[in-house]
């Protein structure tokens, strides 16, 4: 089952730690994101391999937008 990791907050990407394929365990920094001048990390919310990125760095994201999906 897949899972979809949503943006947590209005921002811009400014890392992406993950490549497809790439096998990730739960709370494993997948990218980096800036919202209002502070950098925050997002985590993997499960274990398993990611599938998709459906962002790039430099990327504006909107609250909820989908960033990754891991499988």
């Amino acid at each position: 089952m897949a899972e979809d990791v949503l943006a947590p907050m209005v921002g811009k990407i400014l890392k992406i730690k993950v490549k497809p394929g790439d096998a990730v365990q739960e709370d494993d920094e997948i990218l980096v994101m800036e919202s209002m001048k502070l950098e925050t990390s997002v985590h993997a919310p499960c274990s398993g391999v990611v599938k998709e990125i459906k962002v790039s760095e430099g990327d504006r994201v909107e609250e909820d937008d989908l960033l990754v999906v891991i499988e």
